[in-house]
């Protein structure tokens, strides 16, 4: 068995308020990690941490970028364990994705769908939350509601709080 990592984190920029005030959940955004140290860590956002209007299929990382930028990031991140063979096929489809990064774009009106309860789906474009569920289920891990919200990783079976917190001192914990 291997662990993949679901991050939860709320940075507090304007978009991240929004969203915050329509769930009325204190997380906002969702990546996916494939250790626990969280060097591989990839969602959908921010390209430029000092440019709202510019989103795509981002490496985050936890002092590099808006993590960086915005030190205050409120986390809770989780491990799910998965078989070796589930594990393979996600790290192989990030790893696709990633090398074709430039053909995705962020799903801006999937996310104004969201606010309105309904789903707008365009190829090659997600939202962050749409890119988790997304890697999930293409590696046959779980399957998650198709208007999806950050909270609803955390409904996931099997899954393993392991750290609430600040993000930037996830790795300097005891």
């Amino acid at each position: 068995m291997k662990k993949i990592y679901i991050i939860l984190t709320y940075t507090g920029t304007i978009l991240s308020q929004i969203v915050k005030v329509y769930t009325r959940r204190e997380f906002s955004h969702v990546s996916i990690s494939l250790d626990e140290n969280l060097t591989k860590m990839y969602s959908f956002g921010r390209l430029n941490p000092y440019n709202p209007f510019s989103g795509g299929f981002v490496h985050e990382r936890i002092n590099q970028g808006t993590f960086k930028r915005f030190k205050n990031t409120k986390t809770k991140i989780y491990s799910l364990e998965v078989s070796e063979e589930k594990y393979k096929e996600l790290e192989k489809l990030i790893k696709e994705m990633y090398n074709a990064k430039d053909s995705y774009k962020f799903n801006i009106l999937g996310l104004i769908g969201i606010l309105i309860n309904h789903q707008v789906k365009r190829e090659n474009y997600f939202y962050c939350a749409e890119f988790v569920k997304y890697v999930l289920e293409q590696s046959s891990i779980i399957e998650l509601p198709n208007l999806v919200k950050p909270e609803d990783f955390e409904k996931i079976y099997g899954l393993d709080e392991i750290y609430k917190g600040l993000l930037r001192e996830y790795n300097s914990r005891t």
